[in-house]
Formats: structure tokens, C-alpha cells, sequence
């Protein structure tokens, strides 16, 4: 007899109900399919954090892409213990974000994120995103998320600037090289210090895995996509539109093979397990 497995999928923006600028509708229909395509596996939705540490139980596999939603209290306590105990957990984009402040920089009003104890527990933190544009992603090691994938493939995306929390103990599954952050005065986020690019200077971490005691978790920074009424992207890179012109519609990665591939490694990796 075949044992039913649960997956938890949270996906949503910040105030709750926003989009925070993203399709989130979209973005939840794509993992949704990819989830149903998997025999013997139960599926739950939500829109945030909020009261996780009632469904984590009986939970096998939880999935997050959010754009301002974060476990606060007791709901990290309850992710902690769960992934301690076996879970294994798939973030993606906009999970290493979660709250930020307004400030002033050069007279400009500017965001700026705050550490919190959910990015020590998924194990990076995020600062920032240049303009949309085009970079090649780099596969560094084998892991079944990664399994099958092009050695190099690109991706017109979000090109996330990740601080990773815990480096000793993060296996680094995608990189891609930007040697400065090209973001224009009063664009995205605001950071003291780029603690994102790697001692040559370069590199960028895009995607890693990471112990927490019997589980893992599996961070992605891919996966940008808005439709007009959601975007709130200011301009995008050349390598996009030569004239900066935001696409009015923007799936990037999730219209290609490879991140296709990625999800189904991912959902596998999540659910194939005695």
C-alpha cells in the first residue's frame, strides 16, 4: 500500500492579498500543475506564514514563493523543529526577502531589508536586485535538484544579490558572475555592504542546499514573473529591451525547459522518500 504524502505550498505577497509585484496567481497555478502531477501526494495552500505550525505536521514538503511573507515567533520555532525532524523545504525568489524600512540615502528615499530569524533558518538574506536582465546561471554541484540540468543555461530573470547566513555548511548548487551591482540610484533596495559576491570578487550564489539536522532545505533565487496590473518594476536592463521598456507581461524562467526541469527535480527530491 502506497503511503499518502502531504505537500504545503505558500505562495503571496505582503500587505495579505497583494501581489507585492509579482503574478502571483500564475506562479501558484505553475507549482500547483507540477505538484499534481505527482501520484499519492495531498496538497495544501496558503498565502503566508501565519499559523504554519498548524500545518507542518503531517507535512512532508513545504514550498514557499512569496514577496513579503515571513514566518515570525512561534511559526519559526515550529519550521525549525520541523525541518530538524526530517522536513525539506523548497524556496524560492523572493523567500529570502521579508520586511524592510524606509530610510534616506543622497536625499533620495530608499527601502532597505531587515535581518530576521527566518533567514537564519533558510540560511541566506537578501539586499537587493539589479534591473531585469539576461545572465548565464552556472550548475556547481550535483544534487538532485540539479540533476540533469545544462552545465551553464540563461536566464532572463530578477539576478538575486544573496548573503548566504551559513557558508561552512551551504553546498552551492548555482552561481552566475556580476562583478558590481548595476542598480541605479534609487532603484530596488539600499545595503551598507555587497556581502553577496564570493572572495574572487564575481560570483554569486543563485542556489544552494543546506542541512537542518535530518532535513534540508533547497534555496532558488529564480523565478520573477508579473503581469501588468502586478508589475511595479521601474525599468529593465538592455538585454531585455534596448530601450529599458518593462515588459507588460514577464514569465522569464518559468516558460523554459530548464526550470521546468528544475521544479519536477525539486518536487521529486521533496516527495521520494520512504
Amino acid at each position: 500500500m502506497t503511503t499518502t504524502q502531504r505537500a504545503h505550498l505558500i505562495t503571496g505577497g505582503f500587505p495579505p492579498g497583494s501581489a507585492a509585484g509579482h503574478d502571483m496567481d500564475y506562479a501558484r497555478l505553475q507549482l500547483l500543475q507540477q505538484l499534481q502531477a505527482r501520484e499519492h501526494l495531498a496538497v495544501t495552500v496558503a498565502n503566508d506564514f501565519q499559523d504554519i505550525e498548524r500545518w507542518l505536521p503531517g507535512t512532508d514538503f513545504l514550498i514557499t514563493y512569496v514577496a513579503g511573507p515571513y514566518p515570525v515567533g512561534t511559526g519559526n520555532a515550529a519550521l525549525l523543529d520541523w525541518l530538524a525532524k526530517g522536513g525539506r523545504w523548497f524556496a524560492l525568489h523572493g523567500t529570502s526577502g521579508g520586511k524592510a524600512v524606509k530610510g534616506e540615502r543622497d536625499g533620495l528615499t530608499v527601502k532597505k531589508m531587515v535581518k530576521a530569524e527566518h533567514h537564519r533558518i533558510l540560511g541566506c538574506f537578501f539586499l537587493n536586485h539589479p534591473p531585469l536582465c539576461e545572465f548565464q546561471v552556472s550548475v556547481t554541484a550535483d544534487h538532485p535538484v540539479t540533476r540533469g540540468l545544462p552545465k551553464t543555461f540563461l536566464a532572463q530573470d530578477e539576478l538575486y544579490l544573496i548573503e548566504l547566513q551559513d557558508t561552512g555548511a551551504s553546498r552551492v548548487l548555482l552561481t552566475t558572475e556580476l562583478a558590481e551591482d548595476p542598480s541605479p540610484p534609487g532603484f530596488g533596495f539600499v545595503y551598507d555592504e555587497d556581502t553577496s559576491v564570493q572572495a574572487d570578487g564575481k560570483t554569486r550564489v543563485l542556489g544552494y542546499a543546506r542541512d537542518v539536522g535530518r532535513g534540508e532545505v533547497v534555496y532558488v533565487g529564480l523565478g520573477h514573473c508579473h503581469t501588468g496590473r502586478t508589475n511595479t518594476q521601474s525599468k529593465v536592463d538592455a538585454s531585455i529591451d534596448p530601450m529599458g521598456a518593462v515588459p507588460s507581461e514577464f514569465h522569464g524562467v518559468w516558460e523554459t525547459d530548464t526550470f521546468g526541469h528544475l521544479l519536477r527535480n525539486a518536487i521529486a527530491w521533496g516527495t521520494d522518500r520512504p
